[in-house]
C-alpha cells in the first residue's frame, strides 16, 4: 500500500502564501498588492507581496546611513523598503529623500522630514506608482544579526564563529584547540 497523495505529489516548494501576523493593516496591504500582482505584469509588485509575507528575521531593519548610501546618484527616485528604517547617529547630514517603508522610527522620521524629504505608506505608493516605476527596492542586511555570528563550528581551522562564552579573558576557553601545548591549535 502506498500513500494516498493529492494531485501534484508531495509538496517540495514550501513558502508562505499569507503573512503569519495578525496585523489587520498588513493584511490590507497584502490584499492590495495581491490585486496589483494579479492585474499588472509588474515584477516589483510580486517581490513586494512576497516580502510582505516574510518573518521579521527576513525583514531586517535598514539604517538611515545605508539608505543614503544606496540612494546616492538616484535622486528623484523613491526608496522602497518592506521593513523598518532606523536612525543612525553617525550620519551627519541627511539628504532629501522620498521613502516608502512599513515603519520608520520616530527619530529617523524627524530627520528625513526636516531635510525636506517625504515618507509614504505602501497604499500611497500603490496609487503613485502602481507598477513600481522610478522605485529602488531595498533590503536590510540579513546577516547582521548577533545570532549569525555564532553560526558554524568554533575551533575548526579557518572558522571565525563566535563562541558562546561569558567573557574573553585569560581563563576562558584558552586551552585545548587554542594553543599547541594543549592538544592542538586550530
Amino acid at each position: 500500500m502506498g500513500i494516498d497523495l493529492e494531485a501534484g505529489g508531495r509538496n517540495k516548494k514550501v513558502h508562505r502564501t499569507a503573512p503569519k501576523s495578525e496585523n489587520v493593516y498588513l493584511k490590507l496591504l497584502v490584499k492590495l498588492y495581491s490585486f496589483l500582482v494579479r492585474r499588472t505584469e509588474s515584477k516589483f509588485n510580486k517581490v513586494v507581496l512576497k516580502r510582505l509575507f516574510m518573518s521579521r528575521t527576513n525583514r531586517p531593519p535598514l539604517s538611515l546611513s545605508r539608505l543614503v548610501k544606496f540612494m546616492e546618484g538616484k535622486e528623484g527616485k523613491t526608496a522602497v523598503l518592506v521593513g523598518t528604517v532606523t536612525d543612525d547617529v553617525r550620519l551627519y547630514k541627511v539628504p532629501k529623500l522620498r521613502l516608502v517603508a512599513l515603519r520608520v522610527t520616530e527619530t529617523a522620521r524627524a530627520r528625513i522630514l526636516k531635510a525636506g524629504g517625504e515618507i509614504l505608506t505602501f497604499d500611497q505608493l500603490a496609487l503613485a506608482a502602481p507598477m513600481g516605476s522610478n522605485c529602488v527596492l531595498l533590503r536590510g542586511p540579513k546577516n547582521a544579526r548577533e545570532a549569525v555570528k555564532h553560526f558554524g563550528a568554533p575551533g575548526v581551522p579557518g572558522s571565525n564563529a563566535k563562541p558562546f562564552v561569558r567573557s574573553k579573558g585569560r581563563k576562558f576557553e584558552k586551552a585545548r584547540g587554542r594553543r599547541k601545548s594543549c592538544g592542538f591549535k586550530a
